[in-house]
């Protein structure tokens, strides 16, 4: 049984160069292989066969590592922008294109994040629910240090990094083709599919606090290398 995943995969790194400079985000290096790596890793274990890289900067890398997918248990293919679609317009193109029109069930992923939550589960609580889209959502953990104080003004204790009481997506999503009919040409589906499905009680949450880490600057990937040495596999 087939199972598709888009990974959008289009970003510069601004924030991660030097590394960037020769490749795109996604294929920057992490604990010895490329981020695209891991994800690959994460999508077969979960059941995925095909997966659809969806890119822009610097694409002829990613496509020359990877080629068809030998090596990875995946069959891979590549829907390459020649301008920017936005985030919105690369998933509409990319499943336009590449996945079968009778597919019911779509994964995807921004790709520039790790996790290790189990795909099966997502894929489980989005039928369920019957839902247009479910978006998977992981604690939002301070980037700071958190001072506490007594009503006196004396700081009693410093927590580091607390996670904190809001939820955040974690750019990991499972959708149905009715998501994909609502997608913009060029756009942000953030901007416009989500809220339209939110409004009509068709936008699903996961809660989970499963490993995950973004990958967005030179701390994150220093954090990462630090995180996966010491994470069991999923």
């Amino acid at each position: 049984m087939a199972l598709y995943a888009l990974i959008i995969a289009g970003g510069r790194g601004e924030r991660l160069r030097p590394l960037t400079n020769d490749r795109p985000k996604a294929m920057v290096p992490v604990a010895g292989k490329p981020l695209l790596a891991h994800q690959f890793d994460w999508l077969r274990q979960g059941g995925v066969t095909h997966a659809v890289i969806l890119c822009h900067y610097m694409a002829h890398v990613i496509q020359e590592h990877f080629g068809d997918g030998a090596g990875t248990g995946l069959r891979i293919s590549y829907s390459i922008e020649e301008e920017p679609l936005g985030r919105g317009g690369a998933l509409r193109r990319g499943y336009e294109t590449f996945v079968p029109p009778d597919e019911e069930t779509i994964v995807a992923l921004n790709g520039d994040i790790i996790t290790r939550q189990p795909l099966e589960q997502l894929l489980q609580h989005h039928k369920r629910k019957r839902a247009a889209a479910t978006v998977m959502l992981v604690p939002l953990r301070s980037p700071y240090g958190i001072a506490k104080t007594d009503r006196a003004g004396h700081i009693t204790s410093f927590l580091e990094k607390p996670v904190l009481p809001h939820w955040i997506n974690a750019g990991v999503y499972v959708l149905s083709r009715e998501f994909f009919r609502r997608l913009p040409a060029k756009g942000d589906h953030e901007d416009t599919t989500f809220p339209e499905l939110a409004a009509e009680g068709k936008l699903f949450a996961y809660k989970r606090r499963a490993y995950w880490r973004p990958v967005n600057s030179i701390k994150d990937l220093n954090e990462a290398e630090r995180e996966l040495a010491g994470v069991t596999p999923a």
